[in-house]
């Protein structure tokens, strides 16, 4: 059996004040040429497939567009909520879906059940578990997982490792069954970039050991792609953030995306995971790329350094000169035209840039005031063509220097 595994679109994603719906819908196409090409038996969607849980119009309407192509490839599509989803949006209409072999996670009712893919070697169960909390499953089992009476009220469940291992614990799985679980959550370990929410502490992080009951584990939330856990071992699962299609943060710009494909053979008694899962990436091309480039405003200006680029990619520039360049924001846009952010790396910046509150010196010419300024910003005095242009400036606005 083959599976494509994706997870974390964001759509309607903006990353610096930038809309990514042409990107999205960009990529989206590019994935629906990889699965045409792949004609496997069901794609995942792994959480996350919105950047808001009350997502904008064009962001549904690009989803929608989404799911209906995938449902015309006559494959089994499985989408839950991830923890920028509403559940309850990425619910709704689950029930009818489910005849077109689009099945959408229920919100979490402290019980889940498989949809059962089958093969040549027998049944493949598919679970959906979404994002969770802890107050999620306190609602249903108490401490220790015991079933909470109707009407009663749940013993804490501290975290988030006990609340997915209390989930995970009340799903009966078959272990002598192929079990594939689809679920977003953090593991710790995982590598993680600045485009992803995070929780102060860790305090979101679940260990791997309580994947144990399944085969292969289909991960969202961490958007750099990366195995946790490569299932060398009976009992051991193999478990995988495919990660984000598209780079949402500068972090990622060094990130190659792409689709994972999981092939799944025959499991026998004694086998683990690895033995009869295989895993592989197909590379994705954006749009547009988020790129950084470094140097001073003479070298990422010369025709060089841009030539045979991309000028329309999203760029991060780190400008590199001891002074502030006039205007750079508004004249390098002319070339890199979707300059997203830029800053400096110099000794003013190295050494934190503070400057240090004072009383106004009454003696001093505003000359000297903007010499001592320019110092204590840059860390250097002004250079005699600086500080010839500053006096004539000066010299206009204050009628030759008058106080």
């Amino acid at each position: 059996m083959k599976l494509v595994h994706l997870s974390d679109l964001h759509l309607g994603k903006r990353v610096n004040e930038y809309s990514m719906l042409e990107d999205q819908k960009f990529i989206l196409t590019q994935i629906l040429d990889v699965v045409r090409g792949e004609a496997p038996d069901g794609v995942i969607i792994a959480g996350d497939v919105y950047d808001k849980s009350v997502p904008s119009a064009e962001a549904v309407e690009l989803f929608d567009d989404f799911l209906n192509r995938l449902a015309a490839l006559h494959l089994q599509v499985f989408v839950i909520s991830g923890n920028h989803d509403s559940a309850e949006r990425i619910a709704f209409g689950g029930r009818l879906m489910d005849r077109s072999g689009v099945h959408m996670a229920p919100v979490y009712h402290g019980k889940v059940e498989p949809v059962v893919l089958s093969d040549a070697f027998g049944p493949v169960n598919i679970w959906m578990l979404p994002f969770i909390k802890p107050v999620n499953v306190r609602r249903f089992y108490g401490e220790g997982g015991t079933l909470v009476p109707e009407g009663g009220e749940g013993e804490p469940c501290d975290t988030y490792e006990s609340a997915l291992a209390t989930a995970v614990r009340h799903m009966d799985v078959n272990a002598a069954e192929r079990n594939i679980l689809i679920t977003h959550q953090f593991v710790t370990g995982a590598s993680r970039t600045d485009s992803e929410e995070q929780s102060v502490g860790g305090t979101d992080a679940v260990g791997s050991a309580v994947f144990a009951p399944f085969d292969y584990v289909a991960l969202g939330h961490i958007h750099r792609p990366q195995n946790m856990g490569r299932g060398e071992k009976p009992g051991q699962a193999m478990i995988r953030y495919c990660g984000t299609p598209l780079k949402y943060s500068f972090s990622e710009a060094k990130d190659e995306k792409s689709i994972t494909i999981v092939e799944i053979g025959a499991k026998t008694e004694v086998a683990a995971p690895a033995d009869f899962i295989t895993l592989r990436t197909v590379p994705l091309a954006p749009l547009r790329d988020l790129r950084e480039i470094r140097g001073s405003y003479s070298e990422v200006t010369d025709r060089s350094s841009y030539e045979g680029t991309n000028t329309e990619d999203y760029i991060h520039i780190t400008l590199t000169d001891e002074g502030d360049v006039p205007d750079a924001f508004i004249k390098l846009r002319q070339i890199y035209h979707q300059l997203m952010r830029l800053d400096y790396d110099n000794t003013r910046t190295r050494t934190g840039g503070t400057i240090l509150r004072e009383e106004a010196d009454l003696t001093k010419s505003p000359m000297e005031l903007m010499s001592d300024f320019y110092e204590q910003q840059n860390g250097r005095p002004l250079g005699e063509e600086q500080r010839a242009y500053l006096e004539k400036l000066t010299g206009a606005v204050f009628e030759g220097g008058a106080r």
